[in-house]
């Protein structure tokens, strides 16, 4: 048996070092595209403002980039050091896009990158944008296989479970890299980070015109930023929708945790907007509603129903009860292989043999688990309902509140009007954090809402844990917080540093005359 703390304690330091490097990621998938857009104006047109401003967006990028390439590759040992059953159990599976993100995406990102930094001078520039195109499409493919292996715990597709080596299997690699939660999570992410980018550049942008430094620059910089940001915010929200439903139809019980649905109801049915949902009781203590709209949000019909966790749970006690046989049958198989009987029995309840390793945790001997247990195993199929529906909510909220800013940031910069609107511009900066703040919430949507699975419905996240002690864990997890702790501020460091320093040269950058048509400019002024 696993002690359980020890597994608590793996999570807790998968998490706090995931949460950490998230924080980097969306900004390198943002700003590698829009470096990749900026150099492409400068190609076309030749004005040397927008080398300028590729120049120096893309020094910020290479500060990021940098860092979070520090902490992916310590993050990736973990599933080595702390979840080794878990790495045997589907290491042929899971290792593949693993691999092929670190020689495909990750060196290529990582070798043009070099080339973008120092080649300005060394490379035409048709050749120097091919290169800036190259870092943008790394970033990108980078994402792409993180996010298929991790859809593979999400949903596992194109793999099966070989009852004589104990293993799971690939089955068809198409089908793992074309998985529609693979797909729609790609997406969705990728968008993500093209929004925070954005923000990114737009609230710097802010700051530079409110202290009337680098104002050109900066102009233009907002600009583009925004455009694309409404754009991107836009469909954001709307594949966020579909991945929603991808994700409701592989993972109910997360859609139900998201939507704080306890008990199943007719159609059509409320969407709880406020809840304060109790674990323990299973009930929301209070909630706000708004009539027929869970039906419209998640079936897109008035006629269409959510199952509740009540039903889900129930479900639950009948696939442990048909997965106890085909554990029963794996631990003959484990000793006597050629036992036809056994693999007869193991096929026939092979589909919930996840279910069956779930009752496990509490009946070592699962073939004289009691009701209580069983219960209490198909309990444990409930996620953590309040930190999910609040995730949630708050994500969500964050996105229309983005969507909100972008609407009016392009209204005001197409009528040149955004150096004079200074309300406006502070609160493009106090906005920076927001796109960070809601990547964050929809990574503990996508994590808490698949426990208590680390393959959803077929490897219990209790059994997927190294063995090691309580005391390794602790001075483990309190290693890695301090030192991505550390990361965390050399990186505010280095960007606030080159931030204050700005794109040179400085003291040549004229200041807006609030006379003027939005576009002329009075002479310079430091603010």
């Amino acid at each position: 048996m696993h002690d359980i703390t020890v597994v608590d304690l793996s999570r807790w330091q998968f998490a706090a070092t995931a949460l950490y490097h998230f924080l980097f990621v969306p900004l390198t998938l943002g700003l590698s595209v829009m470096l990749a857009a900026m150099e492409t104006v400068y190609v076309t047109t030749g004005k040397p403002i927008y080398r300028e401003m590729t120049q120096f967006w893309g020094k910020l990028f290479l500060i990021n980039f940098a860092l979070g390439v520090a902490t992916g590759l310590t993050m990736e040992f973990q599933f080595g050091t702390n979840w080794s059953f878990y790495s045997s159990f589907v290491g042929d599976i899971f290792g593949a896009p693993l691999a092929i993100e670190g020689l495909m995406a990750f060196f290529l990102e990582a070798t043009f990158v070099g080339m973008m930094v120092f080649g300005w001078d060394r490379l035409k520039r048709g050749q120097h944008l091919a290169v800036t195109y190259m870092v943008a499409l790394g970033s990108n493919l980078s994402a792409l296989w993180i996010l298929i292996a991790n859809s593979f715990m999400q949903n596992p597709e194109g793999a099966h479970f070989n009852p004589l080596t104990m293993r799971m299997e690939l089955a068809s690699f198409s089908e793992l890299i074309f998985s529609p939660d693979a797909q729609a999570k790609f997406v969705h992410t990728s968008i993500a980070g093209y929004v925070t980018g954005a923000i990114f550049v737009a609230g710097i942008s802010a700051w530079y015109m409110l202290k009337r430094r680098h104002v050109e620059l900066a102009r233009r910089s907002f600009r583009m930023a925004v455009l694309f940001g409404v754009l991107s915010t836009a469909g954001v929200i709307t594949l966020g929708d579909a991945l929603g439903f991808v994700g409701g139809q592989a993972q109910p019980t997360k859609l139900a945790a998201m939507e704080g649905l306890w008990k199943s109801e007719s159609a059509p049915m409320p969407f709880n907007l406020v809840a304060f949902p109790s674990q323990e009781q299973q009930v929301n203590r209070a909630q706000v509603q708004v009539p027929y709209a869970l039906s419209l949000l998640v079936t897109h019909s008035l006629d269409g129903t959510v199952p509740g966790l009540d039903q889900l749970e129930q479900q639950a006690v009948a696939r442990i009860r048909n997965g106890i046989p085909a554990v029963e049958a794996l631990r003959t198989l484990s000793s006597k292989p050629g036992d036809s009987a056994a693999l007869a029995q193991f096929r026939a309840h092979e589909k919930d043999l996840g279910y069956g390793f779930l009752v496990q945790r509490y009946a070592e001997d699962v073939g004289t688990a009691t009701d209580a247990q069983i219960s209490q195993a198909a309990r444990d199929t409930i996620p953590q309902v309040s930190s999910i529906f609040w995730s949630f909510r708050l994500m969500v909220a964050m996105g229309l509140a983005m969507l909100a800013f972008f609407v009016l940031a392009v209204i005001f910069s197409l009528r040149n009007d955004i150096q004079h609107q200074r309300w406006f511009l502070k609160i493009a900066v106090w906005t920076i954090p927001l796109p960070f703040l809601a990547c964050e919430f929809g990574w503990l949507v996508a994590e808490l809402g698949r426990q208590p699975w680390t393959v959803y419905g077929i490897l219990p996240t209790w059994m997927s844990a190294s063995t090691h002690s309580v005391g390794y864990m602790i001075f483990s997890l309190a290693g890695f917080v301090g030192l991505y702790t550390l990361f965390i501020i050399a990186e505010m460091y280095l960007m606030l540093r080159a931030i204050r320093q700005g794109p040179p040269p400085d003291d040549a950058d004229p200041v807006f005359d609030g006379r003027t048509d939005g576009g002329r400019l009075a002479g310079y002024a430091e603010g």
